[in-house]
Parts: structure tokens; C-alpha cells; sequence
């Protein structure tokens, strides 16, 4: 059983990352407001845990997101940790006035403007390493590039080849919420890995029948993101999010079904979650969002939760798991 600090790395970049990994989209203000001192309390937190990758983007409360993670690892050594971010998103001033309109509790002081471009990625590594306020970056994905897929493919990736092969960034890769063309990065491109949100998880496997097999095949790894499905698979319940809309009965009875196996072997449903990825050998870690200490430990206590062999095949017995689904395998315990 891996446990929060365990090290894998990145394809064959030689890039660390461990095996529970810090989201920072909270820390942007996703849907609410998050001070200062809770944002520096969880990146603590996290590194307390032994968590060492932490993961951001411009696109989180316009800026605000990278700049709190770095300022609560500017004093750390910087080769302890690893740090990505994304591209794809330039923050333009705006006076317009008003508060954010794509989930983040901030002001409007910026717009989001696509670019994918040659001059347009460097631009946003520069702009991020300013936020930042640290001296790189080790890993950069595009960011949903799900309708800019020509110019990310034609000149972004490119782009961010020339980053690595100068150095300037030592991994790169892309981060969707769709397999296609995740699947397309790793056939077609050098990625060193690629960010799955919420396509591989107890509820949703579509990953498991091109992304991660892909990987497997070229050497390269899947950062699984999105594992509680934006809520159902966190706090299954009448209301509960999936994908960030209302889930459906069917999932919510399958949810509960699920939370109902896990709990007969005395495993809550969030360890089950946050555990299942690993049955695939191309995973090399697991994204979770948090913006609170009591959130990292959670994260945390659920992560190093014994799983037993018995749990998965009662799922499968159930009909809740397929019989093809790797799961993962406790080394040296019986179940």
C-alpha cells in the first residue's frame, strides 16, 4: 500500500511527484472565499504529510491560486518539492469592475484570454513564474484545450517542447477533463505525462480504454485528477454534485451502493476513491483539491486507509466494478 509520500516520477523525465499530490483550485476562491492564513495552513498541512507535488494554474481565482502556493513554498529548498502549472489561459487587465464569473469568489481584475501560441505559452510560463515569485516551474500542461485543439497541437505543444529542451521547464504534458484527445498526446507527442480529471474514478472508467493503456505503452504517466467526481463520490447524498451539476438518481444509487460495499469492510468511500487508480501501473499520482488544513488531513487519513482485496471483489460481485478492472493490490498483506 502506497502511502501520501510515496515517490513516483513523471514518464521518463526523472520529475518526482508522490503519490497523493496538493490541487490548489481552492486556494484561488473556488466557489468561496479562502484567507490567507487557511491557504498557508493547508500547503503546511500538506507538506507535514509528506505530500510533495503541488499543482496550480492561472486560471484559479485569476492569479490568486499560484500566487499563495508560491508564497508558502518560497521558503522551502527548492528541489524538495515539485510544482506545476498550466497554460493556455493569459489574464489580461480589466477594469470592468464586478467579481469573477467562472467560479472563483475574486474580483474581476482580469479576463482569461485563450492562447495557445508559440508566444502566447511563454508568455503565460513567464507570467506565472512572476506570480509564483519562484525561480521555475517543473512541469507545464496545457489546459483545456478541448476547442483550441489545432493551435495546441500546431504550435503550443511545440512551444513547450522548446521549454524542456532548453530547460526552462523539465516536464510537460496537457490536463483535460475528455480521454480523446489526452489520448491523442501521448500517441502523437512527446508528453512526459497527462492530467485525467475526473475520467478515471469508482464511477466513471472511460480513461481505463485508451488514456491509460496508451501511457502504459509509451512509458509515460497519468496524474488522475477529479477523483470524488466534483462531490458524489466525497458525500453521496439527494443534491450531490457530478461533474459539477446535480447527480442523477442513477449515479446517486450507485454511489450509495458503492458506499454501502465499502463500509461493510469498514473503508469509507472517499479512501475507496481515492485509493482505486492505483490497479493502473501508468498512474503515478493522485490530485486533491483542498483548501483548509482539516481538508489535507482528511485527504491524508483517507489516502493511508488499508483497502481490502475482499472490498473490490464485492464490488465486482455487485456489478459495481467491471470484471476487466484492475484494482489495486495491497503488497505483503492479506486481504
Amino acid at each position: 500500500m502506497s502511502l501520501p509520500g510515496d515517490v513516483a516520477t513523471l514518464g521518463r523525465s526523472g520529475v518526482p511527484v508522490t503519490s497523493l499530490s496538493f490541487g490548489a483550485a481552492a486556494l484561488g476562491n473556488l466557489f468561496a472565499p479562502v484567507t490567507d492564513e487557511a491557504a498557508a495552513a493547508a500547503v503546511e498541512a500538506a507538506w507535514e504529510a509528506g505530500i510533495r507535488y503541488f499543482d496550480t494554474a492561472p486560471h484559479y481565482g485569476l492569479g490568486l491560486s499560484e500566487r499563495r502556493l508560491g508564497d508558502a513554498l518560497r521558503g522551502r529548498a527548492r528541489d524538495t518539492y515539485t510544482l506545476s502549472t498550466k497554460v493556455g489561459r493569459l489574464l489580461v487587465a480589466d477594469g470592468r469592475g464586478g467579481t469573477d464569473g467562472e467560479g472563483f469568489a475574486v474580483p474581476a481584475t482580469h479576463r482569461r484570454v485563450w492562447d495557445f501560441s508559440g508566444d502566447g505559452i511563454r508568455r503565460s510560463v513567464e507570467d506565472s513564474l512572476q506570480r509564483l515569485g519562484l525561480d521555475r516551474i517543473d512541469v507545464v500542461y496545457l489546459h483545456d484545450p478541448d476547442d483550441h485543439a489545432e493551435q495546441a497541437f500546431r504550435e503550443g505543444y511545440p512551444a513547450l517542447e522548446r521549454l524542456r529542451a532548453e530547460g526552462t521547464v523539465r516536464a510537460i504534458g496537457a490536463g483535460m477533463n475528455q480521454t480523446a484527445m489526452l489520448t491523442r498526446f501521448l500517441r502523437d507527442t512527446d508528453v512526459d505525462a497527462v492530467l485525467c480529471a475526473g475520467r478515471y474514478t469508482l464511477l466513471d472508467q472511460r480513461a481505463a480504454g485508451s488514456v491509460l493503456p496508451e501511457a502504459a505503452a509509451r512509458g509515460k504517466s497519468v496524474v488522475v485528477g477529479g477523483v470524488f467526481n466534483s462531490g458524489l463520490l466525497a458525500d453521496p447524498r439527494p443534491g450531490a454534485t457530478y461533474d459539477y451539476a446535480p447527480a442523477s438518481m442513477d449515479l446517486l444509487g450507485r454511489a450509495l451502493r458503492t458506499e454501502a460495499v465499502a463500509a461493510r469492510h469498514g473503508v469509507p468511500l472517499r479512501a475507496a476513491a481515492l485509493r482505486f487508480p492505483f490497479g493502473q501501473a501508468a498512474v503515478a499520482s493522485v490530485l486533491v483539491g483542498a483548501r483548509s488544513a482539516a481538508e489535507v488531513a482528511d485527504a491524508t487519513a483517507m489516502f493511508a486507509t488499508r483497502v481490502p482485496a475482499r472490498m473490490w471483489e464485492e464490488l465486482r460481485g455487485e456489478g459495481l466494478l467491471g470484471a476487466d478492472v484492475p484494482v489495486p493490490v495491497e503488497v505483503g498483506k492479506q486481504p
